[in-house]
């Protein structure tokens, strides 16, 4: 099976959007789809890597650009600047997670009533949001990402069936956000499951996590055994739900 790879540029507010589709180039029906949120470094190859993996699984998968033109960075100061101004903007915020949501519901190879969403720390807390904000997605998976909420839904108002997979020593997402996160959930009755690696770090899907950590000081590193087995629940998610 070859890979049909394009990107799709759109509209959300007055910034275009340059995000990246990726399917079966012999696909023949509509397919369950699943959008791909990214790291704060932006849409870069880890995150096209990712969607190329869930197009061979049988996904239509978009990797969503969040900060305009497709920009990616290298610094965490420049990463942090980019991600805040995006968070520091609700409305901005829903626009575009809602267009992107729309732009992928819209394409001829998805199913509109087979959408789920994943996505990297920053990528899994704004894939948390878009459930939090109803959005009808069937699925989605958090690695590794902020648990922080955008938006307190009320009691059954999300049907979403959420995986968190999260490293217990991960100093980013501490102990009372876990917390709070699960009394969210519980509050809102929400379908979900929390799985945390024992021991491992922030970033831990990640390949360059481990010498991104030591370049700039941060607790950050890759785990092998941690990212295989979160990619292996992520499937069976899916596999459930889409």
């Amino acid at each position: 099976m070859g890979l049909d790879k394009q990107s799709l540029v759109y509209e959300a507010g007055s910034t275009l959007m340059h995000s990246y589709l990726v399917h079966s180039d012999t696909w023949s029906e509509p397919a369950p789809a699943v959008l791909v949120f990214p790291e704060w470094w932006g849409l870069n190859d880890y995150i096209r890597s990712r969607a190329n993996q869930m197009a061979e699984l049988g996904y239509v998968a978009m990797a969503v650009d969040m900060y305009g033109d497709g920009q990616t960075v290298d610094h965490p100061e420049q990463a942090a600047a980019l991600m805040n101004g995006v968070l520091n903007d609700p409305d901005a915020l829903e626009d575009r997670l809602e267009q992107a949501f729309i732009t992928l519901a819209n394409h001829p190879a998805v199913d509109p009533n087979r959408i789920g969403a994943m996505g990297y720390c920053f990528g899994g807390a704004l894939a948390l949001n878009l459930a939090r904000f109803g959005t009808p997605l069937k699925a989605v998976t958090s690695f590794h990402g902020a648990l922080d909420s955008a938006h307190t839904p009320e009691p059954g108002s999300v049907q979403t069936k959420i995986l968190v997979c999260h490293g217990a020593a991960d100093p980013f997402v501490g102990e009372e956000s876990v917390a709070a996160f699960k009394a969210e959930m519980e509050t809102a009755q929400i379908d979900y499951e929390f799985i945390a690696y024992e021991g491992v770090l922030h970033g831990f899907t990640n390949p360059a996590a481990t010498e991104r950590g030591e370049k700039f000081g941060l607790p950050l590193k890759y785990d092998a055994e941690a990212d295989q087995a979160s990619w292996q629940a992520m499937q069976a998610h899916f596999s459930k739900h889409l």
